[in-house]
């Protein structure tokens, strides 16, 4: 059996991963090849170095509880390679203030009284608005909705402008009231379901007060102390080096019998038995030419939003803030929606006495700021950075990433139609699977599962 793998990106590097694995511990009879169009491997995991700066252009982490992700590095021989974030308080900014987020809120969600009760980022009515959670009863079971329909039902429109929107929306750079419950965070339904109301639900599984100090608390994320471009090497690195064909871009998948032919633009043409397409949505659809899987495949919408990540001196930074960085609310002038000190929430991250500032740029709908000169970029983030901290002069080194229809939105009823396409491919293209970011989970876990899945199910096949 020959198998093509379409795309580089840690989807397309866990299937391929995965797949020899199989291969060498079975003794299969399977030949793989892995497709990439760009000169690089990795996708959107890119590390920039510079002067002792570790600088992420794309993702930073993953979340340590999803286990795929550990799971890999340790396989690939970084066990000793992965680090926890450190610890420390975040912030929401609203107007020119910087308010810590309470103390005990999940996700946005309050679940201890006094924290939310002191807190200065909503207003008394807006705190009563959402304690009427406390009485109200469970939504319809099993009808999907979007998030913000759902939160603001539970809570009202200020704790989800001020809190829950630029928490949950920044995981997906998308509009909270597009994207779906079920498809983003079906476990608040679960809760609600479950407790009926969503603040006495989450309180019951707050996890229980830690007793170690703050200096000692493990944190939530995992990354690479190397940058995580180093995860994509290591992959590689155990990858059959001639199986791997970089700047290899496809153009067309052609049915032929039971087998398929891929054509590049090279000119290049390959039969295969079985095709794994791990290539952004709106690519996918490009390749195959069954109507129904393009109008699937080209409706799944995506954002572009822009990185700019900032290298100073510590001295130009004149404002002391005990943090690792703010989200920005919702009904905001800021031009920025949220901002990382990363030197303070990795440790390997800046050189002693530097600091090293990330900032997200890109609204929904708002997007032209993406396409600014960098000159005008860096001018835009330091004025808003200025509202809120002192910084002096420019920074000493800058990376601006333009993300340009990179993140998958999933909009209300995503799962129903990523069903209804799966069952189609199934019945045009048997023998070619879908998988990535746009379909079930856009987390380097949720990605390392599918590219492990979907070998599973490749090999069941047979």
């Amino acid at each position: 059996m020959r198998v093509a793998i379409i795309g580089g990106g840690i989807t397309g590097l866990s299937a391929a991963y995965y797949l020899q694995k199989e291969i060498l511990t079975n003794n299969l009879e399977i030949e793989y090849h892995l497709f990439e169009k760009d000169d690089r491997l990795g996708g959107k995991i890119q590390t920039d170095y510079y002067d002792g700066f570790v600088i992420e252009k794309g993702p930073d982490s993953f979340l340590a509880r999803k286990k795929s992700a550990s799971k890999l590095a340790k396989e690939v021989g970084l066990e000793k390679e992965l680090v926890s974030n450190r610890t420390g308080q975040s912030y929401v900014l609203k107007g020119d203030t910087l308010h810590p987020i309470p103390e005990g809120a999940m996700m946005g969600i309050p679940t201890k009284l006094g924290p939310f009760l002191t807190t200065g980022l909503f207003s008394a009515m807006g705190k009563v608005r959402a304690g009427i959670d406390l009485i109200l009863p469970k939504g319809e079971t099993n009808k999907d909705q979007s998030l913000g329909q759902f939160f603001r039902r539970r809570l009202g429109n200020e704790v989800v402008d001020s809190l829950i929107d630029p928490l949950l929306s920044g995981i997906y750079a998308g509009d909270i009231d597009r994207l779906s419950l079920q498809s983003t965070f079906p476990q608040f339904q679960q809760v609600e379901q479950s407790h009926r109301s969503l603040i006495l639900g989450m309180k019951t599984l707050r996890p229980p007060a830690s007793k170690t100090t703050p200096e000692k608390q493990t944190g939530a994320f995992l990354t690479c102390r190397n940058g995580l471009q180093s995860l994509v090497h290591a992959i590689e690195n155990h990858l059959d080096e001639d199986a791997v064909h970089k700047n290899e871009p496809l153009e067309k998948i052609t049915p032929k019998g039971s087998q398929f032919m891929l054509t590049f633009k090279s000119g290049r043409k390959e039969l295969f038995d079985r095709v794994i397409l791990t290539s952004p949505a709106y690519e996918t659809a490009s390749f195959l030419e069954e109507d129904a899987i393009q109008e699937w495949l080209k409706k799944i919408p995506f954002t572009t939003v822009a990185t700019v990540a900032m290298a100073f001196n510590e001295s130009q930074l004149k404002t002391d803030i005990d943090g690792t960085g703010f989200v920005v609310s919702k009904k905001s002038d800021y031009q920025m929606t949220a901002c990382t000190w990363t030197h303070r929430k990795w440790a390997h991250a800046a050189p002693p006495g530097k600091a090293l500032l990330r900032c997200y740029v890109g609204k929904p709908g708002e997007e032209d700021i993406v396409n600014v000169s960098d000159d005008e970029m860096i001018d835009i983030v330091l004025k808003d950075l200025n509202r809120v901290m002192e910084i002096e002069g420019k920074p000493e080194y800058y990376v601006i990433t333009r993300w340009k229809k990179a993140m998958p939105q999933y909009v209300v009823h995503h799962r129903e139609r990523l069903q209804k396409g799966l069952e189609i491919m199934n019945q045009k293209y048997p023998g070619v699977y879908v998988a990535g970011a746009a379909f079930e989970g856009v987390g380097l876990p949720d990605c390392i599962d599918q590219g492990e899945n979907v070998v599973k199910k490749l090999l069941a096949s047979k």
